[in-house]
Formats: structure tokens, C-alpha cells, sequence
């Protein structure tokens, strides 16, 4: 089973050059059959650009979890700390074999959705 991330441009591009390893969220799917993300960059690209497997889904307090993270997270800690403003805690969703799309993807018309606030899952056969 996949999900489908909403990912700024700039960190989907790390993703695929290698340099971010680990990404953020807030919140993460609660479904442990999903093995993939499905990688939509927000605008202004607004397309999904390619998936990874995902590796550990590290839950962590913020300060672990950065220090476990942060030599390949792809952001600044001032990043880091402002998007997790307001939580104890965070996720880590690990990259594995990442894979940029050669043709990308239409979320609407490949998925029938609109792009995910946090995430969807994704509908695939």
C-alpha cells in the first residue's frame, strides 16, 4: 500500500538528489501495510514526481529526533524547529530507493484526488 505526500519542491528535489534521507510530518498514516510514498510537489510543480520505499518511522521527541536526523534532514534546524512549533514530539519517515519519474504525474488524473494536505492514501492497481 502507498501514501500520497504534499512535498515543497525544494525538499522533493533532495529527496531524489540524495541529500534529504529522512522526512518530516506532524502526523503520519496509521495504516503499518503502507510501504511507499508517492511524492507530489506543491506548486508551483504541482505533480507527482516519483515515490520511495519508506525505511524506520522514527516517532521521536524533538530534540532525539533531530539529533538522530539531522546530518541528511535537507532542512536547517530553524526550519526544523518552526515546523514543529506547538509538539512534544515528531515523525521521521526514513527514504529508501528513491525514484524520480521519468514522465510526471497529474494527481487527479492518475490518483482521482486532489492534493493531500497531510497525506491520502493512494488508490493504485
Amino acid at each position: 500500500m502507498k501514501v500520497i505526500l504534499s512535498i515543497k519542491p525544494e525538499f522533493a528535489n533532495k529527496i531524489f538528489d540524495g541529500t534529504k534521507k529522512f522526512e518530516f510530518r506532524r502526523r503520519v498514516h496509521k495504516n503499518d501495510q503502507v510501504t511507499s510514498v508517492i511524492v507530489y510537489a506543491s506548486a508551483p510543480i504541482s505533480k507527482v514526481i516519483g515515490e520511495f520505499e519508506i525505511g524506520d518511522v522514527l516517532h521521536e521527541e524533538l530534540s532525539s529526533l533531530w539529533n538522530i536526523t539531522n546530518e541528511f534532514s535537507g532542512i536547517s534546524e530553524t526550519y526544523y524547529r518552526e515546523y514543529f512549533k506547538g509538539k512534544n514530539k515528531g515523525y521521521a519517515i526514513s527514504v529508501r530507493k528513491a525514484e524520480l519519474y521519468k514522465n510526471p504525474l497529474c494527481i487527479q488524473e492518475a490518483f482521482g484526488i486532489h492534493p493531500p494536505q497531510s497525506f491520502a492514501y493512494a488508490k493504485v492497481s
